[in-house]
């Protein structure tokens, strides 16, 4: 597919304009729409993903999905909505298939305290460089990496977790904060070795 590069002057379109001309198979509009949302989409994919490479797989994945299934959008919510959980399920389904289902057994009894009172709040960790939040992620065990990702940027909660990925609600919640725990070492980690690079150069 077209790079990830948005032009400046790309022709403006409504998103109703971009919706019909998908429907149609309009290469244009495809295409349009790739390019505008190919920035927050992959970085949507890279959360889940092993690496960019793989992330861009995913993506293109999930558009080849989005062009197909545009019939289903039903005008219900917006439409980039719709796309990111587009995204998001293709995401599972590479999950399933390859790393994440050595994982599925995995039965965790152990529920944390309230996430709440977890040093690492959801605006730190969105606030953070993206590549280097997306380095620090990819760190963790798939199914905490899979289960943090839902529940923190994709909008899902326990129960709904649970389902998807065949585990109990107290397990999502001990993935979560198992994953704030360990973005708070690395966190700390990556600051003080930012602290003692400084004092070298001074």
């Amino acid at each position: 597919m077209v790079s990830g590069d948005v032009p400046h002057l790309m022709p403006a379109y409504s998103e109703q304009e971009i919706i019909a001309g998908c429907r149609k198979k309009d290469r244009a509009l495809q295409e349009h729409l790739y390019r505008a949302y190919y920035s927050p989409l992959l970085k949507v994919c890279a959360r889940y993903a092993r690496s960019m490479e793989d992330a861009e797989q995913l993506l293109n994945d999930g558009f080849l999905k989005v062009f197909t299934q545009v019939e289903n959008f039903k005008n219900a919510g917006s439409f980039a909505g719709w796309m990111q959980r587009i995204m998001v399920n293709t995401c599972l389904d590479y999950l399933r298939n390859t790393a994440l289902k050595e994982e599925m057994i995995m039965h965790v009894n152990s529920i944390p305290a309230e996430e709440s009172n977890l040093s690492v709040s959801n605006e730190a960790i969105e606030n953070m460089d993206f590549r280097e939040m997306v380095k620090v992620i990819q760190l963790l065990p798939v199914m905490t990496r899979t289960v943090f990702n839902l529940f923190v940027f994709d909008g899902y909660n326990h129960k709904e977790i649970s389902k998807q990925l065949d585990i109990s609600e107290g397990t999502s919640h001990w993935h979560v904060h198992q994953a704030r725990n360990m973005l708070q070492k690395k966190i700390m980690k990556t600051e003080q070795q930012k602290v003692t690079y400084e004092a070298k150069r001074i």
